[in-house]
């Protein structure tokens, strides 16, 4: 009986995927979760399998939860995305932050709506422990005692805090800061910004060095944790257009595509909450 009703659960969710296909008139890939070291092997194989299928499309969509994560399978996913598809969209129902976000910024376009967020482009590295951390919050404190260190500010406990962290650590944390500014910069660049063309004030054509310098500004911007505050800052669709100006499409422009959705989200999230799944991956050929 039990695997009777969950047989009948997953068709009802991969129903749902491919009526968000049809939709779309693309593929449909799911990511939910957080994106960790090693996930790409299995993103390989199923974005293989979708590519080999008769029915493939020349553009994909990407579903795209997570709270972020590790930077290098988002650079793996997105040579596999380009590899197999002419085009690489992001829908985010909800949020997909930090690396996450930069992996949106890899697409030809991102889908969000009022309730949609993504975040500041702070990686998450593994310390000598093992545990990720926010890297972004350890340089802005150690940044922080460095200038009460010069101002002769500095308290005992910090000084302590400071003289044993180690330096390697510390660049390590540097590294993964400049690697998401030098992919989101390149992805914009490449892949954002291949239609922006010409200036809308003057008409005149938009160089590649314009497009590099609005794409580091923006890089810049969104990995300043001063601005942010906090790793898990929501930005939302009205700050990204209209501070960082960027082309964001609002997905509940269109009725019909943001009912569907939500009645696919709202499925989706529910199916993971009673399997307890911490990364879920779907296509119409995989759950």
């Amino acid at each position: 009986m039990v695997n009777k009703l969950e047989k009948l659960n997953q068709t009802a969710l991969g129903e749902l995927l491919t009526k968000l296909e049809n939709k779309l008139n693309a593929d449909l890939f799911t990511y939910y979760g957080e994106i960790v070291n090693g996930v790409e092997r299995e993103v390989k194989d199923i974005i293989e399998a979708l590519a080999n299928d008769s029915n493939k499309h020349r553009a994909i969509y990407v579903f795209l939860t997570t709270p972020g994560g590790s930077l290098p399978p988002v650079q793996r996913m997105v040579d596999i995305l380009r590899h197999f598809y002419d085009e690489v969209n992001f829908i985010v129902p909800d949020y997909a932050y930090s690396a996450g976000t930069i992996w949106c910024m890899s697409g030809d376009n991102i889908y969000m709506n009022y309730y949609s967020t993504l975040g500041p482009i702070d990686p998450q590295v593994q310390n000598k422990e093992g545990n990720l951390v926010a890297a972004l919050g350890y340089l802005d404190k150690i940044n922080e005692f460095l200038e009460k260190a010069k101002k002769n500010e500095l308290t005992q406990a910090e000084f302590l805090i400071l003289k044993d962290f180690d330096l390697a650590e510390l660049r390590s944390y540097e590294q993964a800061k400049e690697l998401a500014v030098d992919m989101l910069k390149k992805w914009l660049t490449k892949y954002k910004f291949k239609d922006w063309t010409k200036h809308s004030s003057n008409g005149n054509d938009v160089t590649l060095a314009e497009k590099e310098a609005r794409a580091l500004e923006i890089a810049n911007k969104l990995s300043d944790n001063n601005e942010w505050k906090s790793h898990g800052r929501p930005i939302s669709i009205q700050v990204l257009t209209e501070e960082l100006h960027l082309k964001i499409i609002d997905f509940e422009k269109d009725p019909e595509l943001s009912s569907i959705i939500s009645e696919y989200y709202d499925s989706l999230t529910e199916y993971i909450r009673r399997h307890n799944f911490r990364i879920f991956l779907q296509t119409r050929l995989f759950i």
